[in-house]
């Protein structure tokens, strides 16, 4: 099947064009042929719509099957087992009409986003088709990380939810630690900008429409020093001054002991408080990279019985009241994968989330594992942004490729996309794009899609790109990490030597041989910028944020560019001295100034100093002579 020249996303499983064409005529009408028409309501509102905007045809919906022939445009039917699936559907496309036949109503919705897309592109008439069409994954979701400072405005997340939807993505997730505004924990979030319980609810009720459920997340065990650092719940810290990892030393507090009681009562008042907004039920209650176990409170309790079991011990009593409340527990499944002889103690109707972000995740033997010892699980990729402000292609790519291949081979029940924001989420929301519309399509199905032109895509569906400029820009910006070099796991270069003071990112780079080599990958990459923001310039984007587009990724290169010349100076191919260092600090306060425009413009003020914070002390350096 070549659908090079009516480039779909997902690319269907069965699509076969049949050379004929069926007319957009105005006057014709959307039949919702269904014992509960309010089910399609929505599905033939979003295909009315698209015929208005696209083809300039206004088709009026009705119910019913009493309707002449001639006067039928598109036929949306539930016929209760005519597809495989339960998502899934058929599309047929004659010279006279379109029919959607699908089991459930979501199906129906899934055909409509297909159809959406065709009339994107043909605005007369539509090419005559058969298609058939369902997932590989029930469970298709994505995760935004709104506790590393930024919480999405409602608008944006509005945005991101109809986007998601287009693509046929079905669950969506918000990672929370102490961005829930909990009425009886206000210190916690007092400076967050949080979710609300009410913005909670209205975005739950949007993404229903959408055939999207929002599911629940909220850290129940680690990454709890949001709620430690406050002198009402240190009693409940593991550990307060820090403790190793396995990447060195972390201050301060980090998880709840779970040798104290009045941890598990925290974790109950969370719950009974946040649970409730949802209609979803399933639960993700986090509880991964616990490092600091063992090394505080439950040293005792650990020396007795082992890490792999005081975790596990603590992880069941999390899940008895999830179940309590009727909901399915979903949790990070790293620190059980350190002990797999506990895997087989794992609860069978509990979710294990087997997450790992690099190309070469073992997702082939961990999901191996869960399946033998019959624990539902979800195959956890991500997009490869964060750390780095412009992606990371390559590695996001075959992440996302890795998990649909041995997520689909050993059962996996779910495949979640993740966009983290560690140290300061500097990457602007659209380099996530990428990440996010590839992983949708190898999500539903990955042997149509694992050749998709995702440039293509990108300037056909996130940046509605009529020059072809925008996907390939972000492509290319997105592998510009390799060309630095100096390897820097789950993040870049480019973005270290920004983040890490002089001293410390000497000792991360190590001595460097050959200065003359370095400099050439450095000046490579910057002819790289320079032709990218240039085409960049070339770009016409149709979208109502096409220009804070633009003034993201102008940021984004910027900063980049910034990196360069702060490489060149931390390691002595340019000398230090006063001018070199105000020249720097220049470039730093344009660089802060441009940050706080496009923070927000997406986001919410809370976590905005903290964020920016990180850029200061990078222009703070040049304040004084490297080593200092």
């Amino acid at each position: 099947m070549d659908t090079s020249n009516l480039p779909l996303i997902p690319v269907p499983r069965q699509f076969d064009l049949t050379g004929d064409t069926f007319q957009l005529a105005p006057d014709r009408l959307i039949i919702i042929d269904s014992i509960d028409p309010q089910a399609l309501w929505f599905s033939a509102q979003q295909l009315q719509d698209a015929l208005r905007a696209f083809a300039e045809v206004r088709w009026q919906i009705v119910s019913g099957t009493v309707v002449p022939a001639d006067q039928v445009g598109v036929n949306l039917s539930i016929v209760p087992g005519s597809v495989p699936h339960e998502q899934g559907y058929s599309l047929t496309i004659t010279p006279g009409r379109i029919d959607v036949i699908a089991s459930r109503p979501a199906g129906v919705y899934y055909a409509v986003q297909t159809l959406r897309q065709l009339l994107q592109q043909r605005a007369d008439s539509l090419p005559a088709l058969r298609c058939t069409d369902w997932p590989d994954f029930p469970n298709r979701g994505v995760m935004l990380d709104i506790s590393r400072d930024k919480v999405p405005t409602m608008e944006t997340l509005f945005d991101l939810v109809d986007l998601l939807a287009s693509l046929k993505i079905n669950q969506f997730q918000l990672y929370t630690e102490h961005t829930f505004a909990y009425r009886n924990h206000p210190t916690v979030w007092a400076d967050a900008s949080p979710m609300t319980g009410e913005q909670i609810l209205a975005l739950d009720a949007y993404c229903r429409d959408r055939y999207i459920e929002l599911v629940p997340n909220q850290n129940t065990f680690g990454h709890m020093h949001r709620w430690l650092e406050h002198d009402a719940y240190k009693q409940l810290a593991e550990v307060l001054d820090g403790f190793d990892t396995p990447w060195g030393w972390h201050e301060g507090p980090y998880s709840i002991s779970p040798s104290v009681p009045g941890s598990i009562d925290l974790v109950r008042d969370m719950l009974d408080e946040l649970l409730p907004h949802f209609t979803s039920q399933q639960a993700n209650v986090g509880c991964d990279e616990t490092f600091d176990i063992g090394q505080g409170l439950s040293k005792n309790l650990v020396a007795e019985r082992g890490a792999g079991q005081v975790y596990l011990d603590f992880l069941l009593k999390i899940y008895r009241e999830v179940k309590a409340r009727g909901y399915t527990m979903q949790f990070w499944g790293d620190i059980v994968m350190e002990h797999p002889e506990l895997v087989s103690e794992l609860p069978t109707d509990a979710i294990a989330l087997e997450w790992g972000y690099e190309a070469g995740h073992k997702f082939e033997e961990h999901g191996a594992r869960y399946h033998a010892a019959g624990i539902p699980f979800y195959v956890v990729p991500g997009t490869s942004s964060w750390r780095t402000i412009v992606g990371r292609t390559d590695n996001a790519m075959e992440n996302l490729r890795n998990a649909a291949r041995n997520g689909l081979k050993h059962g996996a029940v779910g495949y979640l996309n993740t966009d983290w924001g560690d140290d300061g989420h500097w990457q602007p929301l659209p380099v996530s794009y990428l990440g996010f519309l590839y992983g949708a399509a190898l999500s539903w199905h990955g042997e149509t899609n694992i050749a998709l032109d995702i440039a293509q895509a990108l300037n056909h569906y996130a940046f509605c790109d009529e020059s072809g400029q925008m996907g390939s820009i972000v492509f290319e910006l997105g592998n510009l990490y390799q060309d630095i070099g100096f390897p820097a796991p789950n993040s870049s270069a480019l973005f270290s030597a920004m983040l890490y003071r002089p001293q410390i990112l000497r000792e991360r780079i190590g001595a460097i041989d050959d200065l003359d080599a370095t400099q050439e990958r450095i000046r490579v990459t910057e002819a790289k910028l320079d032709d990218l923001e240039q085409r960049l310039s070339q770009s016409n984007c149709q979208r109502p944020d096409a220009a804070l587009i633009d003034q993201e990724f102008r940021w984004a290169i910027n900063m980049l560019r910034h990196s360069c010349q702060r490489l060149r100076w931390l390691i002595g191919i340019v000398p230090d001295g006063p001018e070199i260092r105000q020249d720097l600090a220049g470039q730093a306060d344009a660089l802060i100034a441009g940050y706080d425009h496009i923070w927000h413009a997406r986001n919410r003020p809370g976590g905005y100093e903290e964020s920016v914070g990180r850029l200061k002390r990078m222009r703070d350096d040049y304040q004084n002579p490297p080593g200092q």
